[in-house]
């Protein structure tokens, strides 16, 4: 595990949000590949492989873009010789990257997390990570509102409420609680409103 608290940071959330850390270096067609940190998904993100470059520290020429972008395409190539359907994903953590980093964006998903507020703490600390890293977390729809929300009811309930009369609240309700638990689930809620939409159509 890295020295820097903001990448240890990152890998325990992304632990906690379901990911399973790879030990590096780890081998892709024959070829050894060392990273800060590495981490796959599971379930309905197993195709996710999320790869940690610590800017600061520098470790492995990480302060440099242009070898940075080398090391992913080298990568990428060895996944596509093995068939992979992996989708890499490298977060660059700490200081701030110039030169190709928009050549690594076209041959992966590029996210940068420089640094945590200072004041974030706890919570705070928690929420602050998952804005830079959320593309990689599950959905998540507040069910409890705020005490400063007013009295207007959760999120969910104003997101009810704002539906078309037309809509199947109960249907809309089922499949976004189902988005929690991944694409599968989404589709077998889905499958289940159009199946009960058929149904009543048919006995009109």
């Amino acid at each position: 595990m890295s020295d820097s608290p903001l990448v240890n940071a990152i890998v325990k959330r992304l632990v906690d949000a379901g990911y399973t850390q790879i030990p590096t270096p780890f081998r892709v067609a024959t070829v050894s590949f060392d990273f800060t940190a590495a981490l796959r998904g599971r379930e309905a993100r197993a195709l996710d492989l999320v790869l940690l470059v610590d800017t600061t520290t520098g470790a492995f020429g990480d302060r440099d873009a242009t070898k940075v972008r080398q090391r992913v395409e080298a990568l990428s190539r060895a996944l596509d010789v093995t068939g992979s359907r992996y989708v890499v994903t490298v977060i660059l953590a700490g200081a701030a990257l110039t030169g190709d980093i928009e050549a690594l964006a076209q041959t992966c998903r590029v996210l940068n997390v420089e640094s945590l507020p200072p004041e974030a703490t706890g919570e705070g600390s928690v929420a602050a990570l998952d804005d830079r890293i959320g593309l990689l977390l599950p959905l998540q729809v507040p069910t409890s509102s705020p005490p400063s929300d007013g009295g207007e009811g959760s999120a969910m309930e104003r997101l009810l409420t704002a539906l078309p009369k037309e809509v199947d609240q109960a249907g809309f309700r089922g499949v976004l609680d189902a988005s929690a638990d991944g694409e599968a689930s989404v589709t077998e809620a889905m499958t289940g409103v159009l199946e009960r939409a058929l149904i009543v159509e048919a006995s009109e």
